[in-house]
């Protein structure tokens, strides 16, 4: 089979990976364009393209697909199915007809759960137990195609959502592969979603990572694993930001949200709205992350003080 490729970031570089190292035949990889990244803010190559260039694979970088040219370079290519995964580009109705079997998404959920473009952080945030990829027919709506494969993942209490993207993208791959050997027998056999037990997973925002700590403890250790990397939560420490990389939750009674209840070399316990969060490794401006009894040997944190 003859395959577009489709992706940017590191969870789609080991699909393609994959695909290599399976011989299927990738007859052009498409990328988003070079971002200016770093201190230099000098243009960076994504892995994908990286990955593309090093094995010699035709690498095209389009802004957008809805140019006539950029279409007819694809439909040149003579594609049997397209292989999309974490592209960030929308594909319009005419590109995704035009591979024989169509365009085929990697998701990082277990459809229709978690639809659209922050699965991954989204299902942590949420409290989930398990996720999954999902090998889906690409359509014109958002995740909304029939599924093809489906494999599942947990969740657990300490994932962070890098530590589950870690666990995702192979599995991904490993999915994708076994669609393309499913799809090559004519064995696939899709399944339409119900659209009623669709959720969304909207994409991150800086703002949402703002600890709020009139919420429930639980939430909270949830929203400091969803958002590590990014954006990363935070709170204020006498009007500095301070991102909190790593906390847990309790069930025991605390007092005003926000305020410190508590200092030990486990770390920082704090008031919520329910219960009470041990901050374990915070990071200042322009620092390195430090475990919570080395935090507090450089910044002045006591008990009564009022997070904001």
């Amino acid at each position: 089979m003859k395959i577009i490729f489709a992706g940017t970031p590191p969870f789609a570089a080991a699909a393609l990976e994959a695909l290599l190292a399976h011989h299927f035949d990738v007859a052009a990889v498409l990328t988003q364009p070079d971002r200016p990244a770093g201190r230099g803010m000098k243009l960076a190559h994504g892995p994908v393209k990286l990955l593309a260039q090093a094995c010699g694979l035709p690498v095209l970088q389009p802004a957008s697909l809805k140019q006539a040219d950029i279409q007819r370079e694809l439909a040149a290519c003579a594609a049997d199915v397209m292989v999309v995964a974490a592209y960030g580009l929308i594909l319009p109705q005419a590109v995704l007809q035009l591979p024989r079997f169509g365009c085929l998404n990697i998701h990082a959920s277990l459809l229709p759960r978690w639809r659209g473009a922050a699965p991954i952080q989204r299902a942590i945030l949420a409290g989930d137990t398990e996720t999954g990829i999902t090998i889906m027919q690409m359509d014109e709506g958002l995740d909304t195609g029939d599924m093809l494969l489906k494999k599942s993942c947990p969740i657990t209490p300490r994932d962070t959502a890098q530590t589950l993207h870690d666990k995702l993208a192979p599995l991904g791959a490993e999915a994708v592969i076994a669609a393309l050997r499913l799809l090559e027998q004519g064995q696939l056999a899709p399944e339409p979603q119900d659209g009623a037990l669709a959720t969304y997973a909207p994409k991150l925002t800086k703002e949402e990572a703002r600890i709020n700590w009139a919420d429930d403890a639980r939430r909270i250790a949830c929203a400091v694993r969803a958002y590590n990397p990014f954006p990363m939560a935070y709170t204020l420490f006498d009007a500095a930001p301070v991102k909190i990389l790593q906390a847990s939750a309790f069930d025991e009674p605390g007092g005003k949200p926000g305020a410190v209840l508590s200092l030990d070399k486990e770390g920082i316990l704090v008031a919520c709205g329910k219960g009470a969060v041990r901050l374990e490794v915070l990071q200042r401006p322009n620092a390195r992350a430090l475990p919570a009894d080395r935090f507090v040997q450089g910044f002045a944190v006591r008990p009564g003080d009022q997070l904001n």
